[in-house]
């Protein structure tokens, strides 16, 4: 079965509510409408009312059985209520007048909801940049339990190929814990998208081929997180090669677990990762899904600005399934 039908047989007729703080946009709408028709999401669209309604209008879109708030529009007793919730949630970081202001923006008031549990899940960045999406996500929804940090993972697929690449969107340069967490989170995440995960953590060397400070890490980062998860099959360092072709992994790791057969790749920065899944999307012929935002205690999800009406669809389908 492809991807996207395991995923929507997983949450159909689940009563996932999903907010969208870009309620005007033509994507959004077109996505929420075929979400709600085909029972696979409750939407909620943010935005202003009227340009909401020209939107939906001009399109000839039905958009009555789908829940819209205007923030500006919200009863002042529910915002207060919200005001309030959000000033303990800073725990004295945040004053009731700068949270008032923060929660006129749609983000802020979407990631609110979330964590208010009055939706499981957001999407959101098909017209913010990425900071507008995960700053109010860090700040008020905050990490799950044992994570420190947020990352990004891309799903590749190509026919019945599937595979994690981590981190491929956040986090610029870490050092061996954050690795460590990346991969947890990563193998986490493969399971969500039916992977039974084998980790690779990658590096130009494998078990000790190469010294440098580079491998040192890479090889710290696999011991913290085989302590971390002990029940989860995580090796390195392992070369790319070692750790994706069979006849490479019986020369170069002969007693290793995951070489040869690794489906999660964790990556030493975020540079070797956007170079990496770029390659394999684009001379390997994958589809690059994501970016999967992971370590966060409830999935918000943060689209590309170039995304169309289908990737909205289909982000939206992997946050319900990450809400289950």
């Amino acid at each position: 079965m492809e991807l996207f039908e395991q995923l929507s047989a997983k949450i159909l007729n689940q009563g996932k509510i999903l907010v969208f703080p870009e309620g005007e946009d033509v994507r959004i709408q077109g996505a929420a409408i075929r979400l709600a028709a085909n029972g696979l999401v409750k939407p909620i669209l943010l935005g202003v009312a009227s340009e909401i309604a020209a939107t939906a209008a001009s399109h000839g879109f039905d958009l009555s059985s789908i829940e819209i708030i205007d923030p500006a529009q919200y009863p002042s007793d529910k915002f207060e209520a919200m005001v309030e919730a959000l000033v303990e949630r800073r725990n004295g970081k945040t004053d009731a007048v700068t949270a008032a202001k923060w929660l006129k923006d749609v983000n802020y008031f979407g990631t609110m909801l979330v964590y208010l549990g009055q939706a499981d899940g957001m999407v959101s960045g098909a017209t913010h940049p990425t900071g507008d999406t995960v700053r109010p996500a860090l700040q008020i929804v905050k990490t799950k339990p044992g994570s420190s940090r947020i990352s990004g993972a891309f799903v590749m697929q190509k026919a019945d190929q599937r595979y994690i690449f981590a981190d491929a969107a956040i986090n610029i340069d870490i050092d061996a814990q954050t690795m460590a967490e990346i991969a947890v989170q990563s193998a986490q995440t493969a399971k969500v998208f039916g992977i039974d995960p084998k980790v690779a953590m990658l590096s130009f060397s494998t078990k000790g081929s190469a010294k440098a400070p580079q491998v040192d890490k890479v090889a710290e980062a696999t011991k913290l997180a085989q302590v971390a998860a002990p029940e989860l099959l995580i090796d390195g360092e392992l070369q790319f090669d070692a750790a994706f072709v069979e006849s490479v992994a019986a020369a170069k790791a002969p007693n290793s677990k995951v070489a040869g057969q690794a489906n999660v790749f964790v990556f030493p920065d975020l540079q070797s990762g956007n170079i990496g899944y770029k390659i394999a999307q684009r001379l390997g012929g994958f589809e690059a899904i994501g970016p999967v935002l992971q370590g966060l205690a409830k999935p918000i999800s943060d689209l590309s600005r170039g995304a169309n009406e289908e990737d909205v669809y289909k982000v939206a389908i992997i946050t319900a399934a990450q809400a289950l």
